[in-house]
């Protein structure tokens, strides 16, 4: 395989698009040795002990404290399909989630090994990071037959800091294609993008539900998106202001992916109502510190 080069062609594209598929980042071994771990973590783990659906429209995990303190653990959320009308499972536990996270950099050794690799950190240095950190980490399941679709939305309206310098990394572990649920895109809509629309920690103390949204979302026409179907082991670099969505997944073939966001905290504050927090007083693992620019 060879050697990952992010090229200053790259990084144009990027700024110019808000996204960018890298065909290639992870080898084949890579993604299954990423799989296999899932596999092996999902395996370990009792449903019983978690009974939270993840639902990207009426947001009703966050009527609890399981998401809300998932910051330094590995937490599972069902799709809403997988559990019958008392909460129940009715589907095998490996075909019935919807993701898990967020501590998938921090606690398990091979994803945090791609995450924090050399050719990783490449890519933030060329993108001119000072002192990224990284605040939550997922892998998304998007099953065969009920994965969910994900609705419009732009990454800021959950992860903001001021000055906002946030890019998310998706790397496809399957084929992600247009039958199973592939990353749709407005080109260039981060250039025309407010932070309108944020997800927040209800200011009432105690309230439930714990986050409530503030603001209007200006959404763009589904006519403005484009498909960006990609083949296992790319990398698609997503700005935080980038429009994008993602189709349900009603094919026989599931679109395993392992997500995470980098955020800049170099002369930046990251806001502290934020749904996700450091946990207990400590702060977000940097993914490297260039001391030469910091201030």
């Amino acid at each position: 395989m060879k050697e990952f080069k992010f090229t200053q062609a790259h990084k144009e594209k990027f700024e110019e698009d808000g996204f960018l598929a890298l065909e290639g980042f992870l080898s084949e071994t890579e993604c299954d040795k990423l799989r296999g771990e899932c596999m092996k973590i999902v395996d370990e783990m009792n449903p019983e002990e978690h009974n939270t659906v993840f639902s990207t429209d009426k947001h009703e995990q966050m009527e609890s404290n399981y998401l809300l303190t998932s910051n330094d653990k590995i937490r599972f959320f069902w799709e809403k399909e997988a559990l019958d009308e008392n909460g129940k499972l009715c589907l095998p536990k490996h075909q019935a989630l919807n993701k898990m996270g967020h501590a998938l950099h921090i606690l398990s050794d091979p994803f945090r090994e791609v995450t924090f690799s050399e050719k990783m950190q490449s890519i933030f240095k060329a993108l001119d990071f000072v002192k990224p950190a990284i605040p939550q980490s997922m892998y998304i399941f998007k099953p065969a037959k009920i994965g969910g679709e994900v609705n419009r939305h732009i990454d800021a309206t959950f992860l903001y800091s001021d000055p906002l310098k946030l890019v998310g990394v998706w790397l496809a572990l399957e084929d992600a294609t247009l039958n199973n649920g592939c990353m749709w895109f407005v080109p260039g809509s981060h250039k025309q993008c407010d932070v309108t629309y944020r997800m927040v920690m209800n200011p009432v103390e105690g309230a439930r539900p714990a986050t409530v949204f503030e603001g209007n979302m200006k959404h763009h026409d589904f006519d403005d998106y484009k498909a960006v179907p990609v083949k296992k082991g790319t990398l698609v670099l997503i700005h935080g202001m980038v429009h994008h969505r993602s189709n349900r997944n009603t094919s026989e073939s599931s679109r395993n992916i392992y997500t995470f966001h980098v955020t800049e905290t170099n002369d930046s504050k990251w806001s502290e109502r934020n749904w996700l927090q450091p946990a207990n007083g400590t702060k977000f693992p940097l993914l490297y510190e260039d001391s030469n620019a910091t201030s």
